[in-house]
């Protein structure tokens, strides 16, 4: 075969692996943890409830919707919960949420640091305190960078950090350690290092066509000096 071919090929085999060599050795660690670790650790299920029980029936939200309509005439959208020992109904319509007592009907003001300090040990499966309590008027990148919400987290092992609503309590998601590493790990093996959630970013698809061309480039050389064309000695 053309000399040419197999000079360019070894040059293509040995720059590409140069720019491969590392990004090689992030996806393959992350691999090995992404598919070693399992995903309930990941997700913090044997650290936190996401959903409480609710323990008001029906017979509890005596309230009148009527009056809840009257409150909010666009109202598109009517909820039954509850916040710790008392129910609530959750009103909403294109522009905004309220929070009314499920008895009296009372508009409720917004979940304060004590009651988040409550709600938190609640939905919480561990058994460490409270080390802080934050109100974030926009979160950290681990939950999308959601604006207004309380930030708690617990003096354990994994740094357990809890995600709730700022003004109505609602849970919103539980993060730990172990999710921080298989994000990070994640964020590597995808190659976006801002939102971490394209799979499909310029960067990626040039480090994967590298990965062709390297491997395309070797089996070019394998044709230099193929085994069947070698002689034996004597």
């Amino acid at each position: 075969m053309n000399k040419r071919l197999f000079k360019h090929s070894r040059t293509i085999h040995k720059w590409a692996g140069y720019v491969l060599a590392l990004q090689l050795l992030a996806w393959l660690f992350g691999g090995l943890f992404m598919s070693a670790m399992p995903l309930h650790y990941v997700h913090g299920k044997h650290l936190a409830q996401k959903q409480l029980t609710n323990p008001f029936s029906h017979s509890d939200y005596s309230a009148s919707v009527d009056s809840i309509r009257a409150a909010m005439p666009t109202l598109t959208q009517i909820t039954f919960g509850h916040r710790l020992d008392t129910p609530i109904i959750v009103a909403s319509d294109q522009h905004q949420t309220q929070l009314f007592d499920g008895r009296s009907g009372q508009s409720l003001s917004d979940i304060n640091e004590q009651q988040v300090a409550v709600l938190a040990q609640a939905h919480y499966l561990g058994e460490a305190q409270i080390s802080s309590i934050k109100a974030l008027a926009q979160g950290p990148l681990e939950i999308e960078n959601r604006p207004q919400v309380w930030q708690v987290e617990f003096a354990d092992w994994c740094a357990t950090t809890l995600y709730f609503d700022l003004h109505s309590g609602e849970f919103i998601s539980v993060r730990s350690t172990i999710w921080r590493i298989f994000d990070f790990f994640w964020m590597l093996h995808i190659m976006d290092y801002d939102e971490r959630n394209n799979f499909n970013n310029p960067l990626l698809i040039g480090f994967a066509l590298s990965a062709v061309l390297f491997a395309l480039s070797g089996i070019m050389l394998l044709f230099q000096n193929p085994p069947w064309r070698r002689r034996r000695k004597v």
